[in-house]
């Protein structure tokens, strides 16, 4: 009987394993609560996807000039979303199996050691690098507006460090709301924000009218022209990023074999690359068309007129911020807490949560006041990370 596997005790034990497996995924913020529709998956993704990138295509475009940039951004778009659909199809490609979480199916690939080790890096530096240049433009955005209200263009008394953790503090609130459900209320005014500082962004730029002397050719720089179009892939390839939390935010979709999560999740990806599509190609094009290889690397620099508008722009892309920032913070948490409590066998409780989410904001806001360069940040962490996670893994 000692190694009879279907003994009382073993019987016993594996039950009490399985309903402490299912309790801690109802305590952990991405699977806590399943009962999202197709329109929470729309505004996620569209609050995942259009972030500090679509502020920096233009700039991109002009390290590529007009032939390649067209190119790359409609391939980008198009790759991207169809990579997108394969990931929504292998959330539950096998029957009775549902994967939640994006290293859960890189294990199902590559085996359950070599998964963790391949996906759990570059998710990982993924979403911490995009919620450290999240930091770094809300902070950026912050001292755009404090510029134009007081007409202070050099700003010499503020640095860029004391925006960042003026932006940081609304994250220390923010990281309190438990799960991914909970920041759908956040995640929906991000959605909208979006949409309308891009739409600012374009029609402002588009009545400034076209810039005297402006010029498209491939400009003078300090790095050669081959690192500058490699440069400008990377930010592209940030721009289209949202595929590291696809399958967490289909994982809060209800799903049953009759009517599987896939359905409503594919329709709210649908309706959120449209809205991609509206916000990226006129920001793009018409950036570029006004401003040619003038253009800052953040378009919104390069429009001070009307102040006004600019203002609310600018402010539109913080709120904006604050709500991309959770939704690629939340896997990053559910992760940690994961590992806190069933290696380390912390107890579920709300003081480990927020000590978790407190100390992750603190450690983004110090790298974001160490390292406050955004087209920097853009261009590495889209080539080295996001690449490989959005047009390469997911395919």
């Amino acid at each position: 009987m000692r190694g009879n596997p279907s003994s009382p005790n073993q019987i016993l034990n594996q039950d009490l394993v399985e309903d402490q497996s299912f309790e801690l995924e109802d305590w952990l913020p991405i699977t806590a609560s399943r009962n999202a529709n197709w329109y929470y998956s729309a505004f996620h993704n569209v609050t995942a996807i259009v972030g500090a990138g679509v502020l920096g295509l233009p700039y991109a475009m002009s390290e590529l000039g007009w032939g390649p940039g067209v190119v790359v951004l409609i391939l980008s778009w198009a790759i991207t979303l169809y990579t997108f659909w394969q990931m929504i199809e292998m959330h539950e490609m096998f029957e009775g199996k549902r994967f939640d979480r994006y290293h859960e199916l890189g294990q199902a690939a590559f085996g359950k050691k070599l998964g963790l080790y391949i996906i759990v890096p570059l998710q990982l530096l993924v979403e911490i690098s995009a919620c450290i240049v999240y930091m770094v433009t809300g902070g950026e955005s912050l001292k755009k507006i404090h510029q134009i209200s007081v007409k202070d263009y050099e700003c010499t008394t503020l640095k860029i460090r004391h925006f960042i953790l003026i932006f940081a503090s609304s994250q220390f609130v923010l990281s309190l709301l438990k799960n991914f459900n909970s920041i759908s209320g956040v995640s929906l005014v991000a959605a909208v924000m979006s949409i309308s500082y891009s739409t600012i962004a374009w029609v402002a730029s588009l009545t400034k009218g076209v810039a005297v002397n402006v010029e498209y050719g491939y400009k003078k720089q300090r790095t050669s022209v081959p690192l500058a179009f490699l440069s400008a892939l990377g930010e592209m390839a940030f721009a289209y990023a949202g595929h590291n939390v696809v399958l967490e935010i289909q994982a809060t979709i209800p799903s049953t074999p009759e009517n599987p999560s896939k359905g409503p999740m594919w329709k709210g990806a649908i309706v959120a690359y449209i809205i991609v599509a509206f916000c990226y190609f006129p920001v793009a094009l018409v950036g570029f068309w006004i401003f040619g290889n003038n253009v800052e690397d953040n378009i919104l620099k390069s429009l001070r007129d009307p102040t006004g508008l600019m203002i609310v722009a600018n402010m539109f892309v913080v709120i904006h911020l604050m709500g991309s920032y959770q939704v690629y913070a939340m896997p990053v948490f559910d992760m940690i807490e994961s590992v806190m409590i069933k290696k380390w066998h912390f107890s579920p409780t709300r003081v480990l949560r927020f000590t978790i989410r407190w100390t992750f904001v603190a450690a983004t806001m110090g790298i974001a006041v160490a390292l406050p360069n955004f087209s920097g940040l853009l261009s590495f962490f889209g080539g080295f990370v996001f690449a490989p996670t959005t047009y390469f893994v997911s395919s």
